[in-house]
């Protein structure tokens, strides 16, 4: 470690790998999932990174490495706590779903609200809005159809969906 904080990229290579199998041996005596073991051995590599600037190397390295290591298993054995304390397990019996005939007569009641605001735009709007959203027709097919250019179709789109907006906007507050 002490070449290490000399800039020796090769020694500082060589000690994570040898340290490598050390730490996974630690985290294994905490967990059993192997996803869970490389996590916390991952996290010991990336905080021995990160203080590697506060290691003396008049001291022991072993007594270092291990305290670090020991200080994310705990922080990974809390995290694991916490996620667990929150997660439920569900099984099938937990599981809904809505019915065909759940949502039928909002559904109506909706479509009838939108036709009736639709047939209030102007004509050029309606149209617009019939032939691009309703019939799904393309600009240029839109176009063909009605004679209107595609920024002319667009323009009108664009001011339909606007005036839907505050005449169904207007409905829900009155509901």
């Amino acid at each position: 470690m002490a070449r290490a904080q000399a800039g020796d990229r090769d020694a500082y290579r060589r000690l994570l790998e040898d340290v490598t199998p050390y730490l996974r041996s630690i985290a294994a005596r905490h967990f059993r999932n192997s996803g869970d073991i490389e996590d916390t051995v991952q996290e010991v590599l990336l905080t021995v990174h990160a203080v590697r600037h506060t290691y003396d190397p008049a001291r022991p390295f072993g007594p270092w490495l291990v305290a670090i290591a020991n200080r994310r298993v705990v922080d990974a054995l809390r995290r694991q706590g916490r996620s667990r304390a929150r997660e439920v397990v569900l099984e099938t019996g937990h599981e809904t779903f809505a019915g065909p005939q759940a949502n039928l007569a909002e559904t109506a009641s909706d479509g009838r609200a939108l036709r009736d605001a639709i047939e209030r735009l102007p004509a050029g709007q309606r149209e617009a809005i019939r032939m691009l959203k309703l019939q799904e027709m393309s600009l240029k097919e839109a176009a063909a159809v009605s004679g209107m250019t595609v920024v002319a179709l667009k323009v009108a789109t664009h001011r339909a969906l606007k005036s839907l907006r505050k005449i169904l906007g207007r409905q829900d507050r009155k509901a």
